[in-house]
């Protein structure tokens, strides 16, 4: 896929400048499981800079997939934007997308982070990384692989199987590794665990701080999130948690997105793709960073303090399109070793 990317900020200023007259009192049907409030900035700027009108739908990823897919050529959905590579795959599964030809959007986002048939575009992302007990911990685990080292026996806390993080996560070692290497790693992650899967990333490190857990796995924005703001459990002894960016000298640190795709009967085409291309502008690009504590996909951005102070990390830029085919096999590795 050739990229153009020396032309990008040229192109935006292009597409967004020029729109405007033509798209006065125009409106656009959003179909988000995105639920930050701090998205809602988002939103009111994009309408606010071009005259369009964004009905929104809330709901849960795989619901509102659901609902596009019995509307069918009737819905009136034109944007679906959600979390994590394993729900957009779904929604291409399902047909309910359709494939984008945007210059833009194109020279824009890393081809790694985009669907191999522009049926949706990466436009936020987190990089899944491991914490530690400063306190319990002399020597944490430097990869992912080490996870499963029986040294670490007993420490590790981790979400459940249903996680799509960590779906995602176990299809991108699948990827790289293969389907046996994978399994391997699955069961050794379930031998060290300290107690069944339970609760979000927040609650992984709410493991560390209360003492159930020495080691455990998260999504940097909610860390990043507790440094920034009191978060219940965390903030107040956020200094006993260390974190490693993992397989720094290998692979690099697995990241997952924010990412949207458009309708495949969107009635306001037009509009959904001036949408998307917003959502890769400076403007955006830095309000997802620094409202969600995420990290932007185009280059060139930086995170809020937060973000910034976990440091530069090498991120794994494996296809996250060729994961998303890696999923079925996934899910079947947890079923068989037996993660909750």
């Amino acid at each position: 896929m050739t990229k153009t990317t020396a032309t990008f900020p040229m192109i935006l200023a292009a597409t967004l400048g020029a729109a405007l007259p033509a798209l006065a009192a125009e409106e656009l049907n959003l179909y988000s499981a995105r639920h930050y409030d701090t998205d809602e900035r988002l939103y009111s700027d994009f309408t606010k800079a071009t005259g369009i009108t964004i009905n929104r739908i809330e709901g849960k990823a795989d619901e509102l997939v659901t609902r596009m897919k019995a509307e069918g050529a009737n819905s009136p959905a034109d944007i679906l934007i959600t979390v994590d590579t394993s729900r957009l795959k779904r929604a291409k599964d399902a047909g309910v997308l359709q494939s984008v030809d945007s210059e833009l959007l194109e020279a824009a986002v890393p081809a790694n982070l985009q669907d191999s048939d522009n049926q949706w575009f990466g436009v936020s992302q987190r990089a899944r990384i491991i914490f530690y007990d400063k306190a319990a911990v002399a020597n944490p685990p430097a990869t992912y692989a080490d996870l499963a080292d029986p040294a670490y026996k007993g420490m590790v806390c981790i979400r459940s199987s249903s996680n799509t993080y960590n779906q995602t996560l176990l299809a991108s070692i699948v990827e790289h590794e293969g389907k046996e290497a994978a399994k391997a790693w699955a069961q050794g992650v379930v031998d060290n665990m300290a107690r069944a899967p339970q609760g979000g990333d927040t609650d992984q490190l709410r493991g560390i701080v209360s003492g159930e857990c020495a080691i455990a796995v998260s999504n940097t924005y909610y860390f990043a999130r507790a440094i920034r703001t009191d978060v219940d459990g965390v903030s107040a002894d956020i200094e006993r948690i260390g974190w490693v960016f993992p397989d720094q000298d290998g692979n690099g640190a697995h990241v997952n997105l924010s990412g949207a795709g458009i309708a495949k009967h969107a009635p306001n085409r037009d509009n959904a793709v001036k949408f998307m291309e917003y959502l890769v502008s400076e403007q955006a690009q830095s309000y997802f960073a620094d409202g969600n504590d995420e990290y932007p996909v185009v280059a060139g951005f930086k995170g809020n303090a937060a973000v910034q102070k976990l440091g530069v990390f090498k991120a794994d830029e494996v296809d996250l399109s060729a994961v998303a085919t890696k999923l079925p096999v996934a899910l079947e590795i947890f079923n068989q070793v037996g993660w909750e």
